[in-house]
């Protein structure tokens, strides 16, 4: 049996791996595993066991922990609008996730690898919108109103530029110091390459060799002394990187080069030129840091690239609403506008928050979060949502939704997640990386050692300069950036397309998804079900019928029972008070109207009390059916008195999705609660082989369960309450945004705009992100294994070929580069 806690405490993979291990060394427990985005733990054990146990085992170790059930704790909830309205500049986080999710409150390098931290893009809701005056810039006020100068209407005042924007123009300063610095070293080192060279008619080689060193001291210890700082805390905590070859090769050669200046008799004649000076690698070591630091400039611009679509995504936010107070329009800041408040959209303007139209009606453009371009008509009572951009008229609207709560903070929230996720692939990047430096140190080592012994004349200074070059061109960072840079790029790609990624292992599985299990009501059909007749068997009236039936249900949040109470208010039926009311879960409602008890629902309903259904009423009720309608029996007084019957209209989309994930290889099951007869109309009309009707939420736990021990991998698709526990044991669980948010919590993938199109754009996401993961990574093993020995020289036996330290640091700034443009390509990509 599989139980799922809420986990209070975690904060990064480490946690995680802690948890999983005291709960798992719990007597009875199979099996552990924390999901660290969602904040649970899904136990496996053979018996229950009480939820005290775990609590003992994890105070225990500290009281750091704590479990319980879900519900009980709104960790999640509160984390959430904490994580979206953040503190000061933002929430910053290591691109190539050495610490999972874990996040920090300001700028800097990640402790791990020394990478660059960069900012998350988030709608901030703690900070408020200032506003000046386009003509007198210094005029600035807390709210909107007019210039007390010139009298001209007040403007938001634009935000500072993001960290990510001040990385880039600190380290284009830097670069400019560095290239300023490095070309002068560069000519008068390569000048010696000239039979006559000038520079020695002005100054000896000597002392030019100490104006190198001059020279070189603002490029190391200014522009790019943050890359030393970096190897030596790689060093300390013993998490070897690219900063860690970067500063033994470059710092190797300049303190041999120093040590050459101050002590040349100490070197032998291999060493020295003619004149009897000792070469120098001042050129090489300037000239090495300065393309790295070229490279770290391009990766920051590439960066910013990378979490575009979210930056698109918090464009549609507008800084400001137009409040309707006592029929008076009043501009107002974003971030003060409360539920309850009535906004007023005017043509072309995008739409601050979610709520529902009052008053007008128009056309809304919502292909931002739905991905769709035609625009969809709304009316009066129509839910329209932030971000979405307002058509030809002015309309209205309640705010309902405001802040972290609104549909477009979710979307973000939950891209920024999936970003920082990891992917199942990554883990052999991993295992990798952490054996790389070692090993490139000690090929360096080896390099140095062979061309000492075999190499020719002079043998130290190419076992010097080879030695060095492998340390430079080695780039642990293309291994460590090929899944995170591709990952982060597909899941705004996919946000764009209304496609909501929770997280990357969610996005690599839907690639090898061999069987789809779908929902019915709300999945294949509309999810708008409306009654179309109420029979009797003419032992009663049916307006009688309507009544009980509508008064029954008055209490009931399942799509059916609010079809039939809106079919009662639109015939002005009389509500009376229930008493005794009862759902029960997959067969129906019962309780007592006017002393009379009534049931409503299916057969298994009528079976579980006994009741008898005449053949009449059973042939009636077939033909309705197999019409594809829903139909639930009227029972008064424990006997059959009528039906009811519902249609829930198929989606357009539903047979040419289905029928496109079919010819792709998938396997679609239709699992519904619906009768047999129903099930079978809407199967042959969507060509489905597979299907199974009278599901309870077990029976649909229990065949994806069934399926995966045949070693299928599984997705459901489903939008209900009843839905959540199949969802979660699905590989990939994919939940309709027009659903419930129980089964949107439950899911890894949520369709914004709630039709199977969608599924069929998550698969083509999912294998164009994993093909672009694996050219990444290709492209880095193929890197490294061919560059590493060319620069420890296998191609000058044969070739005479030998590559440069300076060259291997191009190839090597670029190498990652390269792999961010290629994840890049991912947002151009059609699905």
């Amino acid at each position: 049996m599989k139980y799922t806690y809420h986990i209070h405490g975690i904060t990064c993979n480490g946690c995680r791996n802690h948890v999983e291990e005291i709960v798992s060394k719990v007597k009875g427990v199979s099996k552990a595993k924390v999901a660290l985005e969602k904040a649970e733990v899904t136990i496996e054990m053979e018996t229950h066991i009480p939820l005290e146990m775990f609590q003992e085992a994890l105070k225990n170790d500290g009281e750091k922990y704590n479990i319980h059930k879900l519900g009980e704790h709104h960790h999640s909830k509160v984390a959430k609008e904490k994580f979206l309205t953040g503190k000061g500049t933002g929430t910053f986080y290591c691109p190539m996730h050495c610490e999972g999710e874990k996040t920090y409150d300001k700028a800097g390098d990640c402790p791990v690898c020394g990478m660059d931290l960069v900012e998350e893009q988030n709608i901030s809701t703690s900070k408020s919108t200032q506003w000046t005056c386009p003509m007198h810039p210094e005029v600035i006020k807390e709210e909107s109103g007019v210039c007390p100068i010139c009298g001209m209407d007040l403007i938001p005042l634009e935000a500072d530029s993001s960290a990510e924007d001040k990385t880039y123009k600190k380290l284009l300063k830097k670069f400019w110091i560095a290239v300023a610095f490095t070309v002068p070293i560069f000519l008068i080192a390569m000048s010696e390459m000239l039979s006559y060279n000038p520079l020695y008619s002005i100054l000896e080689q000597k002392y030019w060799n100490w104006i190198q060193f001059a020279l070189s001291i603002p490029v190391l210890f200014y522009a790019t002394w943050m890359f030393y700082k970096r190897a030596w805390t790689s060093i300390k905590t013993m998490n070897l990187n690219m900063f860690t070859l970067i500063g033994v090769g470059s710092g190797i050669a300049f303190l041999f080069s120093i040590f050459a200046l101050l002590f040349p008799d100490v070197f032998p004649s291999d060493f020295k030129t003619a004149d009897g000076n000792v070469f120098v690698y001042f050129e090489a070591t300037t000239v090495i840091l300065t393309l790295v630091l070229l490279g770290q400039l391009l990766e920051a611009r590439a960066h910013s690239k990378t979490n575009g679509a979210i930056k698109e995504l918090l464009k549609l936010v507008p800084a400001t609403a137009t409040l309707v107070v006592n029929g008076e329009d009043k501009v107002i800041a974003i971030d003060t506008i409360e539920q309850g408040f009535l906004l007023r959209v005017k043509p072309g303007e995008k739409i601050p928050v979610d709520g529902s139209i009052i008053e007008g009606h128009s056309s809304i453009d919502e292909s931002m979060v739905t991905g769709e371009p035609i625009p969809v008509d709304k009316t009066v009572d129509d839910k329209v949502n932030s971000g979405t951009i307002n058509g030809t008229r002015s309309f209205i609207m309640k705010a309902e939704k405001v802040g972290s709560e609104t549909l477009l903070s979710q979307i973000i929230h939950m891209v920024n997640n999936a970003s920082r996720s990891k992917a199942p692939i990554q883990k052999l990047a991993d295992r990798i990386a952490k054996y790389f430096v070692p090993i490139v140190l000690l090929i360096s080592v080896i390099t140095f050692i062979v061309w000492v012994i075999f190499g020719p004349e002079p043998p130290y200074v190419f076992a010097f300069v080879n030695a060095i070059a492998v340390l430079i061109i080695a780039c642990p960072c293309a291994l460590g950036l090929a899944t995170p840079m591709s990952v982060m790029v597909g899941v705004g790609r996919g946000a764009q397309s209304g496609v909501l990624i929770k997280n990357a292992e969610a996005l690599e599985k839907m690639n090898k998804v061999d069987t789809l299990i779908v929902d019915k009501t709300g999945t294949i059909t509309e999810g708008k079900p409306s009654v179309e007749k109420v029979i009797s068997t003419n032992k009663i009236s049916e307006d009688v019928l309507l009544k009980y039936i509508v008064s029954l249900n008055q209490y009931s949040e399942h799509p059916l029972a609010e079809a039939i109470v809106n079919y009662g208010k639109s015939k002005n039926v009389s509500i009376t008070k229930v008493h005794d009311f009862e759902s029960i879960t997959g067969k129906g409602v019962i309780g007592t109207v006017d002393t009379k008890k009534i049931a409503l629902g299916n057969d298994k309903l009528l079976e579980m009390f006994s009741i008898s259904i005449s053949e009449d009423l059973v042939k009636k009720v077939i033909t309705e059916q197999e019409q594809g309608k829903t139909v639930s029996f009227i029972t008064l007084e424990n006997e059959a008195v009528g039906y009811v019957s519902i249609f829930d209209a198929i989606k357009e989309t539903s047979q040419n999705a289905i029928a496109e994930l079919q010819n792709n290889g998938i396997e679609v099951i239709m699992l519904t609660g619906d009768n047999k007869n129903t099930a079978k109309a809407v199967a042959q009309q969507l060509n489905l082989k597979h299907y199974k009707a009278e599901c309870l939420p077990e029976d649909k736990l229990n065949e994806i369960k069934t399926l995966q021990q045949q070693g299928k991998i599984v997705a459901m698709a489903g939008d209900g309450i009843n839905d959540a526990p199949a969802l979660a044991q699905s590989d990939v669980g994919i939940a309709m945004g027009t659903g419930t948010d129980v089964a949107i919590e439950s899911a890894s993938i949520t369709l914004v705009k709630g039709d199977l199109q969608g599924i069929v754009k998550a698969r083509q996401l999912s294998h164009k992100v994993v093909k672009n993961i694996q050219q990444n990574l290709f492209f880095a093993f193929v890197y490294n294994t061919i560059g590493v020995p060319i620069a420890a020289g296998v191609l000058y036996p044969i070739f005479g070929l030998l590559l440069s330290p300076m060259i291997a640091a191009l190839a090597m700034s670029f190498s990652s580069v390269s792999v961010i443009a290629n994840a890049l390509r991912l947002r151009h990509i059609k699905i």
